[in-house]
């Protein structure tokens, strides 16, 4: 039968649990203590003062007027008379994350109220892969993936350059006419 009444030394347990793993549930601490479930809640949020947050990744959005602004540009760009477009090359760093997929309450941990959630609880993440993708007016002109430990620096994007100086025909002035 578990017990219904919180001692210091359950206090302890409890606290010491918790500091090891942040993530475990009520029910999970209360079978490992033997301590009645309610009894461990009212240890936790009352005694211990902690209470369960859970993070949750948000992507990032244009706001109309960064979108509006965009949608000018390009209005601009495709008025010009001259094949500007055609010049442009233009970049862009991806980086694709695949995350072990958890519940809410998987991920969920327990905090102070003095803890804020800055520190986002820990996603377990399976993989992670980098990309760097080069675009024209056409659309990819060139996609390459970051090998793991490679520093992205200017030697980095020096052989990226002339990976794509080497797919349009070796021309040294490939970026001075286009």
């Amino acid at each position: 039968m578990p017990a219904t009444s919180s001692t210091e030394e359950s206090i302890t347990k409890i606290r010491q649990i918790v500091r090891e793993n942040l993530r475990l549930t009520v029910r999970s601490i209360a079978e490992h203590v033997n301590i009645n479930r309610d009894t461990v809640r009212k240890i936790l949020t009352e005694d211990l003062d902690l209470r369960k947050v859970c993070a949750k990744m948000v992507p990032k959005e244009l706001t109309e007027e960064q979108k509006q602004r965009r949608v000018t540009i390009f209005e601009d760009l495709l008025e010009r008379q001259d094949d500007i477009l055609g010049c442009i090359i233009t970049g862009d760093e991806t980086v694709a994350y695949q995350y072990d997929s958890e519940t809410k309450q998987q991920i969920a941990q327990w905090m102070t109220q003095f803890r804020t959630t800055k520190k986002n609880p820990s996603v377990q993440i399976r993989s992670q892969n980098n990309g760097t993708e080069l675009f024209d007016i056409r659309g990819i002109a060139l996609y390459k993936f970051v090998p793991t430990g490679q520093p992205v620096n200017h030697a980095y994007y020096l052989e990226v350059l002339e990976r794509l100086r080497e797919r349009d025909g070796n021309d040294p002035n490939f970026f001075a006419k286009n």
